[in-house]
């Protein structure tokens, strides 16, 4: 038997009392109406507002423990937001404020409200709020202190073991990815002939026009969907049959064809893979390499190297206010370009460590998830109490 089933055992074994909020926290009166961003002093006060952290400022409204709930949000209950709050802080009327009293530790109530159903409470349409007399009736159970301190302790317990993995795993991929650069750059530091972009590549700028937007459709390919060297299709944006014809007048994409950013951010570049269909959006430059020179692989590392990076950098900085990285200049861009053989052996080598580096970037959420999962199962089923009227 457990610490925490003896304690039950021992001094709740039938049940718990639930209370209203209103009946066991101190709850502020917050009226205190938002500093306008423009009004606010840089300072060291963590400043909230209906949604965590929102700026830092000089002085303080509060010093001490306490549980922030959001008043504003949405009829999801994941919208709102609780936080623990420990020392000065300044909060504003969006927040409500609430400090547990002498039977309720205020960490405890942290934990519980956090996996709390805020729906049934909430008033007003597609804005919703928690007011405060709708706070105040929340039932909120009360076991023995000891119990309580026994739950916060195993539940912070799960929390800092994944704020500590996340912190490891965070340096490593940090690390990986600082090591993968240097050993890029070094790799493609190997003697070549110079070329400038424009011998090795079909360079077809984007149409200058912003097509109508749909639901679905046709990829369209912006600057933010070009990452790392690959198209990003998380957050695409598509255009009909119809904008997609009139956008591949100059060329089509297709398979190894690079999609090159020149706009901020610039140089961020993408490969087309294989039976991929999209168009290219504005500021979005489409390359089309000339296999008898340059790997098409070899050329996407090579744009992503120190090389082609302090050429982009010296263009940018002599620039104007938004960044723009016009045709001229890309197909200046200078190249050191081996033979094909040696292309091949420099791509093998970096796809490979680059893969290193892709399985941690992908392992670090899913490791994550599944310790935050972890601490929900322990989190809800620690929480979950047999009521005295039951």
């Amino acid at each position: 038997m457990s610490k925490l089933e003896q304690l039950i055992a021992e001094l709740c074994p039938d049940g718990v009392e639930y209370v209203a909020l209103g009946d066991c926290c101190a709850v502020e009166d917050n009226k205190r109406k938002p500093i306008k961003a423009s009004e606010r002093t840089a300072g060291k006060t963590p400043y909230y507002g209906a949604n965590n952290i929102q700026d830092y400022v000089d002085g303080y409204t509060h010093d001490g423990e306490y549980v922030l709930i959001a008043e504003d949000g949405s009829s999801d209950l994941e919208s709102y937001s609780i936080q623990y709050v420990t020392g000065h802080f300044w909060a504003n009327n969006h927040v409500h404020v609430v400090k547990g009293n002498s039977e309720l530790d205020s960490r405890f109530l942290y934990h519980y409200l956090t996996a709390f159903n805020f729906i049934p409470y909430l008033v007003g349409g597609s804005r919703a709020k928690l007011n405060k007399s709708e706070m105040m009736k929340l039932p909120i159970p009360l076991p023995p202190l000891p119990i309580q301190h026994e739950i916060v302790r195993i539940l912070d317990n799960f929390m800092e073991l994944t704020a500590e993995l996340t912190a490891e795993l965070t340096a490593e991929l940090t690390a990986r990815k600082k090591q993968y650069e240097y050993y890029r750059n070094e790799l493609l530091s190997t003697a070549g002939k110079l070329y400038t972009l424009n011998d090795v590549c079909t360079i077809v700028d984007c149409p200058h026009t912003s097509p109508k937007w749909h639901q679905n459709g046709v990829p369209v390919i912006r600057n933010y969907n070009l990452v790392n060297g690959y198209i990003d299709t998380t957050n695409m944006s598509y255009v009909d049959e119809k904008d997609y014809m009139e956008r591949i007048k100059r060329i089509t994409p297709q398979k190894d064809d690079i999609l090159f950013s020149r706009e901020a951010p610039i140089g961020n570049v993408g490969i087309i893979p294989e039976n991929f269909i999209c168009c290219q959006g504005q500021r979005v430059v489409l390359l089309r390499p000339n296999k008898e020179i340059v790997t098409p692989r070899y050329l996407l590392h090579i744009l992503q190297g120190a090389m082609v990076k302090e050429q982009i950098n010296k263009v940018d900085k002599v620039g104007s206010t938004v960044s723009n990285f016009n045709i001229a200049d890309l197909r200046r861009l200078k190249l050191s370009i081996p033979e094909i053989s040696v292309q091949e052996i420099i791509v093998d080598k970096l796809d490979k460590f680059n893969g290193i580096c892709s399985d941690i970037v992908e392992g670090l959420p899913a490791e994550i998830e599944a310790r935050r999962k972890q601490y929900e199962y322990y989190r809800d089923k620690l929480l979950t109490f047999k009521s005295l009227e039951s």
